[in-house]
């Protein structure tokens, strides 16, 4: 079974593609029922066709599920049966004849989307809620230099900006300065407080937006509502003038870090949005920082130099307490954004931490992007930031905002809850189950924003009767609604079936999918790195791998030489291995920053990003050939070969000792060396393939065999040669006391095999 290719098909991966219908035989699997669900996943269109109608949806109480491929159609009576709930008595259209089926029956198409027509309810004319606002949020105790730099790539965004885009400029320091970019003759901000925790509607009374609610008709009922909030073609020459006027407020007393109200500045963002928007129009607030918090709502750290910013060991501890009042603040933050489908993205660029790791729940709950640079200058930061506009031909943003997604469920297939850019609505029914997990108790969650490679992570249980025989195959539907960037309102709808079979049967060891397994794990690991403590989550991570080999394997009881894995399983423990010793998990040499952004980036991504998070990969340059692929291990490192090391979050070119030093001494400038030229050119060619649609843009590094910079790359290879082991001539050695992948390995088969 390929499951990629399926995956084209259907936007899912599915650990298990089927499933044992007594809970008690599915819990011994020990990775859960679960499916990974891409909603916008892009598919050809001869497999999505884009249908003009709103879907027929089965009128049983509690169901809803929509016409597709496994529906029943009874053409004499027109009547549809449901495969979710069995009702029969749905109508149809007697003008669809049964030569002239529409696409949603085709077997071929389980994913189908239609463009939904306007809904009065909610926009009242045709115009609909309006395009999309941008809010920009600067932080003007940056620097002069780096300022400078922020100032001429926010200005670029402006410029590229379609006509009709609303944008708002907010700019904070110790207090927070709005811009009224509909003042004329000269400028004109509304200054509002830092240092204190002011309510929305506060807030929207000073900017004079309060009353400014959309009726019936769509039309704003106030004019004022104009003065900070609007399209470029109306503000272009008046918030140009303001970002160039932006001066650096960079500069505190001697020891003491320079005031930001950064907390402040954000839910000034969110009321104006709030006070000036349709509910469903969408927009992002975009921060961009150099610093942390340290002043007002949010604080992370006081100003006074002395006082350093907290620590992972702080945290584990319990002695950051500004830490869990700036998370109950954004938290907060977090339900206001939701609630009008905002997005918020953070772009920090210091050496230092700048409070990611607080911001971390409203920026992932609201679909929002988390880019971490040195520097405004860096080109990682002005690509990151010219990524996001990237419009490719069409004439708006390319962004999809107010996304809902649905799931519809088999009688006997209860929903546990999600994992990934999403919020529980609690909006129970008949398939919830009563445990939860990640964001559950719900069949229906809320998204601000989706695009075609966020990937949510669904748990599910099996439930079946214990006094019926389960029928043979089970339904799951996902319903995702959204705002497209063109303004419509669109609903994918993906149906799939699979097949229950009994405990030991060989299909469910045949459609194990262990690259699936192992992206929900590391999602299920990180979920609980939230509330234990690492030693914690690793002895999880470890007794659930002692488990799952011991119920796969083959083996003579107490005897580890006899222990197999058959192939579709014999990957998995190294991505266990990998995942343990992984930045997710292992939070050592870390900050909680670093932390809370490769947490953010792996609950979001899909199988094959996630596993190069998990095991990067790595590639061999030689002159013997072509690049091949060689084992993530010290032993791979060699004087004569260059190296491509892939870890999603930076890219290493690594060369060898003698090849570093032909480089250096000019030999690959000499025509007679040709060969030493195209050797260099060939990894430089393929790390910026990597670089091209990735987001975000990873830190490209080039380093030498014994450099210092070497250590990105020899922190992730297994050990097998360490100070402890015997050297051979000219071998690499990494210095850890951690354990190699082969003595893990020997430690796993002998557990496994005890029973």
């Amino acid at each position: 079974m390929d499951f990629a290719e399926l995956e084209a098909v259907e936007g899912l991966r599915w650990p298990w593609h089927s499933w044992p219908p007594s809970p008690s035989a599915a819990a011994s699997l020990v990775v859960p029922t679960s499916v990974l669900c891409t909603p916008l996943h892009p598919a050809a269109p001869d497999l999505l066709p884009l249908l003009p109608y709103a879907p027929l949806r089965c009128a049983s109480p509690g169901c809803g599920a929509a016409l597709n491929p496994f529906s029943r159609v009874h053409h004499a009576s027109a009547r549809w049966a449901c495969p979710f709930c069995g009702a029969s008595a749905n109508p149809f259209p007697r003008r669809l004849a049964p030569d002239a089926l529409p696409a949603e029956l085709f077997p071929t198409h389980s994913s189908v989307e239609y463009v939904l027509p306007p809904d009065p309810a909610e926009a009242g004319a045709s115009s609909g809620p309006g395009p999309p606002a941008v809010v920009l949020v600067v932080d003007a105790a940056t620097a002069g230099p780096e300022l400078a730099a922020l100032k001429a790539e926010v200005l670029r965004v402006v410029q590229g900006l379609p006509e009709g885009v609303r944008v708002a400029l907010i700019s904070f320091a110790a207090s927070v300065w709005v811009h009224d970019l509909g003042f004329e003759g000269c400028t004109r901000v509304v200054v509002i407080n830092g240092e204190r925790e002011i309510e929305s509607e506060k807030i929207q009374e000073f900017l004079g937006v309060h009353h400014a609610r959309y009726n019936k008709l769509a039309m704003p009922m106030s004019s004022k509502v104009q003065r900070f909030l609007l399209p470029v073609s109306e503000c272009e020459f008046n918030i140009t003038s303001a970002i160039e006027d932006l001066r650096s407020m960079s500069a505190c007393p001697r020891g003491h870090r320079p005031l930001r109200a950064s907390g402040a500045a954000i839910s000034t963002a969110v009321a104006l949005l709030e006070g000036c928007c349709s509910p469903n129009a969408g927009g992002r607030i975009m921060v961009f920082t150099s610093g942390p918090t340290t002043v007002g709502p949010g604080l992370v750290v006081e100003t006074d130099l002395g006082k350093a910013i907290r620590s992972h060991r702080d945290i584990f501890n319990g002695n950051a307490p500004l830490t869990d009042k700036a998370r109950e603040f954004y938290k907060k933050v977090a339900n206001r954004l939701t609630a009008h489908a905002l997005v918020l993205d953070l772009f920090a660029c210091s050496l230092d931490q700048v409070g990611s790791a607080e911001l971390r729940y409203p920026i992932e709950v609201s679909g929002g992007l988390m880019v971490h640079s040195e520097s405004f200058e860096s080109e990682q930061f002005k690509s990151c930031l010219r990524h996001v506009f990237k419009r490719e031909g069409v004439d708006y943003l390319n962004m999809n905002f107010n996304a809902t997604i649905e799931i519809v469920t088999s009688r006997e297939v209860k929903i546990c809850g999600a994992l990934g850019p999403c919020i529980s609505l609690r909006r129970k029914n008949s398939s919830v189950s009563d445990k939860e997990i990640g964001e559950g108790g719900t069949n229906y969650w809320k998204m601000s924003t989706v695009d075609s490679k966020t990937c949510i992570v669904f748990i599910f249980r099996v439930d079946c009767r214990h006094n019926t025989e389960p029928p043979t195959v089970f339904f799951i539907q996902f319903m995702t609604r959204y705002r497209h960037g063109d303004g419509s309102y669109r609903l994918r709808v993906t149906t799939v079936a699979r097949r229950w079979v009994g405990p030991r049967s060989p299909e469910i060891t045949d459609g194990f999918d262990q690259e699936a397994a192992a992206a929900v794990m590391a999602r299920l690991a990180v979920h609980r790195a939230e509330t234990y403590h690492v030693r914690d989550v690793i002895r999880w991570l470890d007794k659930m791998l002692i488990r799952f080999t011991a119920k796969f394997g083959n083996y003579v009881p107490e005897d580890p030489s006899t222990f197999r894995l058959s192939t579709n399983f014999s990957l998995y423990p190294q991505f266990m291995y990998y995942l343990r010793r992984s930045q997710f998990i292992d939070v050592f040499n870390s900050s909680p920053d670093e932390t809370a952004f490769f947490r953010l980036m792996l609950n979001r991504e899909g199988v094959v990003g996630s596993l190069i998070m998990i095991q990067p990969t790595l590639f061999q340059y030689s002159f013997d050939g072509p690049p091949i692929p060689v084992l993530l291990d010290v032993s791979s490192i060699s004087p004569d070969v260059i190296l491509l090391f892939d870890s999603y979050f930076y890219i290493v070119i690594h060369y060898g000792s003698k090849i570093a030093q032909w480089r250096k001494l000019g030999y690959h400038k000499d025509p007679n060396h040709e060969n030493l030229r195209k050797l260099l050119e060939a990894p430089e060619v393929d790390a910026e393939a990597l670089l091209v649609d990735r987001f975000p843009v990873p830190k490209l590094i080039k380093c030498d065999q014994h450099g210092s910079q070497a250590r990105f790359l020899l922190a992730r290879l297994n050990p097998s040669v360490t100070q402890k082991t015997q050297l051979s001539d000219g071998s690499e050695v990494i210095f850890t006391d951690d354990v190699s992948l082969q003595v893990f390995i020997e430690h796993l088969q002998e557990l496994a095999v005890q029973g």
